[in-house]
């Protein structure tokens, strides 16, 4: 019998902390953009956006400054996995690195071969795995999904999203500003100086990293990368002694604590808030033609063909030639349905499509109606075939080695 006097569980707290919660909110930020843009207010809608708030829109705000936060929480997941998470030595990183490398290339080709001349710069949209949407299909499935494979997962993404990031300021820069590209790099160089001097206040930093994140979006280079920038340069060595006030005593790193603290909110408030600015397609309002247009479909057959034949082609070929080995009881259908999952890619895919067609709306839709339609398609292929493969099936891990 149930006792009246016992606390009841807080929902809110419990749908918080599921792994699966933060791709649900994602899901249904995207479907509510998709349902405004295709309403009687959608043009209302896309004219709130681009009001100008100060020097930026309400778009820019979101894109070049919101998501700075979530480039910072990339930057930071990618330097504590590289110093002594998942990624820390060779042999952890050489399947997800290969895997990763082979979920980037093919997709890229794909594209490139259903697409020339000014479309071809969309080469880098079906690139990139949404971790949130990703790791959420593995929450779902329970046990199905063996903890090696979910952590393979986790390391991979970290590896594209990194990619990704070097892929923006090597590909997507238009013009530079020397003066503010040196002023950044003067930013640079003082973040540097207080890790080298061991502050391990994070205030001095987030300052520094303002000003950084100022230049940057005046320099030409996308300013979201200076969150990446300042990651990089957060203290990850842990401080002994009695907490200070700020999370940086008692054995506590800075850049844990950092991650710690902008976990949640970027993951329930900035990656939907993008998700309501970007996914606003008015599908009702394209030509029919966009709907099977070669940059829709290079997007969409980049995430569902190009990710499955990159990922877990490239991991077959690297454990078949003694390379790497194979996750913990995972098996040969196990790491083909964790490839499905790797075509989803939502969150990077549709930031780089704002980068590859400026100016282009018609462009810009085609490109987010691939991105939508082939995560969808990989997801459910993805769910289908975990679920189907089970615990522990398929013989395990070596029978990627038959």
């Amino acid at each position: 019998m149930t006792n009246p006097d016992r606390p009841r569980p807080n929902i809110i707290r419990r749908f918080l902390g599921s792994p699966s919660s933060a791709g649900l909110i994602l899901i249904a930020a995207a479907i509510g953009a998709l349902a405004l843009a295709n309403s009687p207010i959608g043009p209302g809608y896309a004219t709130m956006l681009h009001a100008r708030f100060g020097p930026l829109s309400l778009e820019q705000w979101i894109n070049d400054g919101l998501m700075t936060l979530f480039f910072l929480v990339v930057g930071l997941e990618i330097k504590g996995e590289m110093l002594e998470g998942e990624l820390s030595t060779w042999p952890r990183r050489i399947l997800p690195g290969i895997a990763a490398a082979g979920g980037m290339i093919v997709p890229a080709l794909i594209y490139l071969v259903l697409n020339r001349g000014p479309t071809a710069a969309g080469w880098a949209i079906p690139m990139a795995t949404d971790i949130a949407f990703a790791l959420g299909v593995t929450a779902l499935l329970g046990r199905r999904v063996p903890a090696s494979l979910r952590i393979f997962l986790a390391a991979l993404a970290i590896i594209d999203d990194l990619g990704a990031v070097l892929i923006i300021a090597l590909f997507y820069t238009t013009h530079l500003s020397l003066p503010d590209l040196a002023g950044a790099g003067v930013a640079l160089v003082v973040l540097i100086g207080l890790n080298r001097l061991g502050v391990r206040r994070l205030s001095p930093y987030m300052l520094v990293g303002l000003v950084l994140w100022g230049l940057m979006l005046r320099s030409g280079i996308h300013a979201t990368l200076a969150g990446v920038m300042l990651a990089f340069t957060i203290p990850m060595a842990r401080t002994p002694g009695r907490s200070d006030g700020h999370g940086n005593g008692d054995g506590t790193s800075p850049l844990r604590t950092l991650e710690h603290r902008l976990d949640r909110p970027v993951a329930f408030i900035v990656v939907p808030i993008f998700a309501l600015a970007n996914a606003a397609v008015p599908v009702l309002g394209l030509p029919l033609g966009a709907l099977a247009a070669p940059v829709t479909l290079g997007v969409a057959a980049g995430l569902l063909i190009g990710k499955i034949m990159g990922v877990f082609g490239f991991a077959t070929i690297a454990v078949r030639l003694g390379l790497a080995a194979m996750p913990a009881g995972a098996g040969r259908l196990q790491m083909l349905g964790m490839a499905c999952l790797c075509g989803i890619g939502f969150t990077m895919s549709i930031f780089i499509t704002l980068l590859a067609f400026p100016g282009s709306p018609l462009l810009q839709a085609e490109a987010k109606i691939g991105v939508l339609a082939g995560s969808l398609a990989a997801g459910m292929l993805g769910y289908a075939i975990l679920r189907r493969g089970g615990r522990g099936s398929d013989h395990g891990a070596d029978t990627l080695r038959s």
